[in-house]
């Protein structure tokens, strides 16, 4: 039986580098790339979310991480991953589905680079609709993140020093399963 890849998932509120970061990752380590799934859903829809689509997204966000794990033999990188799906539904709509709250905790990645919202807003083009609340939505991530027990590195600073910071964290989470 072959040894599950390294997950490192890159998470925060909106608007923060993560989808930039994430490409920037796996291109650099050769590995490959679970996006946020949220993002294909939106593209097939014209009506803004509701709680009845947090289930179809999250599924969307599983079969996208399984495909990307599949073909990852060391490493993996993530773009989101369940736990966002928790966040914004719980922040959204008051509630999240308890299955996909388990599912995340199931699923948890192994490192969890944490972006700051200390970066200037940029537009993505998505139904991104609150930059006053990023520091607010940063602290719903990073207490979710505690409250799971998840290894969490903060990335903050210039996108260099985030750049830095994120491959150094990688690099030492790989350390181990090198020396092998």
């Amino acid at each position: 039986m072959t040894a599950r890849p390294l997950i490192v998932v890159i998470t925060g509120s909106e608007c923060t580098g993560k989808t930039t970061l994430a490409s920037e990752l796996a291109a650099r380590f050769g590995v490959p790339v679970s996006p946020e799934y949220v993002r294909e859903y939106l593209d097939g829809t014209t009506t803004a979310l509701g709680a009845s689509d947090v289930p179809a997204i999250a599924r969307g966000q599983i079969r996208i991480e399984d495909e990307a794990a599949r073909l990852a033999s060391r490493l993996v990188i993530k773009d989101t991953d369940l736990v966002s799906t928790v966040v914004y539904s719980r922040h959204y709509y008051g509630e999240c589905p308890s299955w996909i709250a388990d599912a995340a905790k199931a699923r948890l990645g192994d490192v969890y680079l944490l972006l700051h919202p200390d970066v200037p807003w940029m537009a993505d083009g998505l139904q991104r609709d609150r930059p006053e609340l990023r520091d607010h939505m940063h602290a719903l991530f990073d207490r979710e993140l505690q409250a799971l027990g998840t290894r969490v590195v903060a990335v903050t600073g210039s996108w260099d020093v985030r750049r830095s910071t994120a491959i150094a964290a990688v690099e030492q989470a790989l350390a181990p399963a090198l020396r092998e």
